[in-house]
């Protein structure tokens, strides 16, 4: 990977600062499940979002100091539209939980760093037990807000 790209992705990851998963053997178990979804995919988006996932997995496991797999070297024309997706969709809905936990008066709002995905409601709900807040009112504020945040499949 290129110096700038791997300096973008960290300071992005850090940024994120999102919980190193354990056991360990979680990163390469994500990934099974990851290269299954893709293969499962039909239409053109379905296979660039499952895409980005599997790229996001193995910078992740990388970043966490578990690599499952090498990252692949950067082909700008062949990974650009990947990464890109990639850093909107875990980005909006990083943006999406801080937001929700702080439209909800969350004491500790700026420590909700999360990225499942948020368009289920019992997501919501795991997200909020995890960080000390009420489910309900988490998840009623993340479904109006869904309503507005631009979310990324």
């Amino acid at each position: 990977m290129s110096r700038p790209l791997n300096t973008l992705l960290r300071r992005w990851f850090k940024i994120l600062s999102l919980q190193r998963q354990s056991p360990p053997s979680w990163y390469k178990d994500r990934l099974r499940e990851e290269f299954r979804e893709r293969r499962a995919a039909k239409t053109p988006l379905q296979k660039l979002s499952e895409t980005s996932d599997i790229l996001f997995t193995i910078i992740r496991s990388h970043y966490d100091g578990f690599p499952v797999r090498s990252i692949p070297t950067f082909v700008f024309s062949r990974h650009i539209l990947v990464y890109a997706y990639m850093l909107g969709k875990f980005t909006l809905r990083w943006g999406f939980y801080r937001t929700t936990a702080f439209l909800c008066r969350a004491p500790h709002y700026a420590t909700v760093n999360e990225v499942v995905n948020p368009s289920k409601d019992d997501k919501l709900a795991v997200v909020a037990l995890r960080h000390q807040i009420d489910p309900e009112k988490f998840k009623r504020v993340g479904r109006r807000l869904r309503w507005i945040w631009p979310l990324l499949p």
